[in-house]
């Protein structure tokens, strides 16, 4: 009995790790999305391979430190303040967090537009923000699966 009970185990766990890796290996990752947003932006931008090495190290910059932002902004999205005066507090900081956000990337397009033109920091805004909208799209579309 224990070792029908033992080999029924073990079959379990292998058939869940083949049907978790043909899923698409078992969950986000953080490198390969980054390498994929890269490819993308240079593909859609039409970057030079000198162009990218001057952009992505402040690209990469600056997404660290929007991090900081979004996680401070996500932490408090799941916590409702219990009175009026810490629920005004919760959305001045909402605010400001936001403020700072929309600073840190003014700041950074400008410098990328040291580097690059305009137009290339252009086409560059426009596929990062093609690229998450496609992304949530194909998340979508799994979970519905």
């Amino acid at each position: 009995m224990r070792r029908t009970v033992l080999v029924f185990t073990i079959l379990l766990c292998v058939s869940v790790t083949t049907v978790a890796q043909r899923r698409g290996g078992g969950g986000f990752n953080p490198e390969r999305y980054q390498a994929e947003l890269e490819q993308f932006i240079t593909r859609e931008a039409c970057l030079t391979p000198q162009e990218a090495s001057l952009f992505f190290p402040m690209f990469r910059e600056l997404q660290s430190k929007q991090r900081v932002l979004f996680d401070n902004v996500r932490k408090h999205r799941h916590i409702k303040p219990a009175d009026e005066a810490s629920c005004r507090e919760a959305i001045l900081e909402r605010d400001d967090n936001d403020l700072k956000i929309k600073s840190l990337q003014q700041q950074y397009h400008i410098k990328f537009m040291s580097v690059l033109p305009a137009c290339k920091v252009y086409d560059i805004l426009r596929a990062e923000d093609l690229f998450h909208r496609q992304s949530f799209q194909r998340m979508a579309q799994r979970r519905n699966k």
